[in-house]
């Protein structure tokens, strides 16, 4: 079988418009060392096409990130799916809300050098030695102790609009700016506790791995990011420590 689209957008886009099921929007990432980054990506482009799973997906020797929509009577088959693969078994799920279903038309799987830019060598450390996750209310928690230190591993028209208090803003256009310059900023620090957050947790995940590889004793991270933290503060009504709205594109 062709393991690309070969159907026109026009007549992809009236197929959807003519779905008579709901489909699901989710995203999810992981951080793993594939092995044949290539077949990998093949398999899951023939599974994912049988499952009438459209979205784009990234996939790279250092992991996977992927925005799918699935037909919601798919849905019990493609999470049978994620958790019998090596390696996405329980990636956790980020379920959009308020969503129609309708955000892709067609399925794209494809091979990158990073899922995140970030401009560093991946073979220099190890970037499944992650930081602890933490929940809203651990986060809290951690926020309120004196000797914390909170880094926004966001841009800085991200964090210009919203952060959490005594936050460090790394004045960075790009990840890949903000990485050496929150090292920079907190480089006398490494025997405090640290916590990193981000607006969906990925860059946190690649960041944190990278603070405990300059010898960093207690990093920890926002599990979810921010858009996680906003729901878990309303269902567990939890006091809100962001300031600010969350920047959208």
């Amino acid at each position: 079988m062709q393991l690309r689209n070969l159907v026109s957008k026009q007549l992809l886009k009236k197929q959807l418009a003519e779905e008579t099921f709901k489909r699901i929007t989710v995203s999810f990432y992981r951080y793993v060392r594939l092995g044949d980054v290539e077949n990998f990506r093949n398999q899951l482009f023939i599974d994912f096409t049988d499952l009438q799973v459209f979205g784009r997906i990234y996939i790279a020797s250092e992991g996977v990130n992927a925005q799918v929509c699935v037909p919601e009577h798919n849905w019990k088959k493609f999470t049978e799916y994620l958790n019998h693969n090596e390696y996405l078994k329980d990636v956790p799920l980020k379920i959009a809300v308020e969503d129609d279903g309708k955000s892709f038309y067609k399925l794209i799987v494809r091979i990158k050098n990073k899922i995140v830019a970030d401009g560093l060598d991946d073979n220099a450390f190890d970037v499944s030695n992650v930081g602890k996750h933490l929940s809203a209310k651990e986060f809290n928690e951690a926020l309120n102790h004196p000797d914390t230190i909170v880094v926004d591993m966001r841009n800085h028209y991200e964090s210009e609009v919203g952060y959490f208090e005594n936050a460090l803003k790394p004045d960075a256009d790009t990840f890949r700016d903000a990485l050496p310059k929150a090292i920079e900023m907190t480089k006398d620090d490494k025997d405090k506790k640290i916590l990193l957050y981000c607006t969906g947790g990925i860059r946190c995940e690649k960041a944190s791995a990278y603070f405990k590889h300059h010898g960093y004793k207690d990093v920890n991270q926002l599990y979810g990011g921010i858009i996680q933290y906003a729901r878990d503060i309303k269902s567990g009504e939890l006091e809100n420590k962001y300031h600010g709205k969350k920047f959208c594109f």
